[in-house]
């Protein structure tokens, strides 16, 4: 009776094997929080989200401060400036509470739902008299915005990078929406 071959390989993982489970073991502790982390920034600084986050939310009463103006100066762009204030409206209460947040408009309706304009707005920001030209200014803030948020998701934690990327997505389109509407 003739002997098994000895295998060449030797029984046990391959070193291969044993090195991708270590791999990935590491991406795995590497991926996890420690206890003493918080969630709130970078750097052990849980402020810098703080700070990212009320920043977001000025920005975004800025841009309906803007969008108010546009609304004094033209208010027949309202089918299309409307909604897209309504969103920038949105945007501000989702990076938390601020101004806009429900407060009442000098004409005593909340911010929150479709009051007219306010006069406080239209008087801090120049109007292009031209409406196509109002329309590429307001595109070019959402633009800008839209642009300095995804610079700053890469800076802020998890959900708030979250947050960050989808309303900047938001505002691009709101620039190419507000873009064709010009032409």
């Amino acid at each position: 009776m003739p002997y098994p071959q000895p295998s060449r390989h030797p029984a046990g993982p391959r070193r291969r094997a044993l090195l991708a489970s270590v791999a990935g073991a590491a991406l795995l502790v590497g991926c996890t929080s420690r206890p003493d982390e918080s969630d709130g920034g970078t750097s052990g600084s849980p402020s810098l989200a703080e700070k990212a986050r009320a920043r977001a939310a000025r920005d975004s009463d800025d841009l309906v401060g803007r969008y108010d103006a546009v609304l004094a100066a033209h208010p027949v762009l309202a089918p299309v400036v409307g909604p897209l204030r309504a969103e920038a409206l949105r945007h501000a209460a989702a990076f938390g509470p601020g101004p806009s947040a429900g407060s009442p408009t000098p004409s005593g309706t909340p911010t929150g739902g479709t009051a007219s304009p306010s006069a406080s707005a239209s008087a801090s920001v120049s109007v292009p008299t031209n409406e196509r030209d109002a329309l590429a200014d307001l595109a070019a803030a959402e633009r800008a915005l839209a642009d300095r948020r995804a610079k700053a998701l890469l800076d802020v934690p998890g959900e708030l990078a979250r947050l960050l990327a989808s309303v900047a997505a938001a505002g691009a389109v709101h620039a190419y929406l507000l873009t064709e509407a010009a032409k």
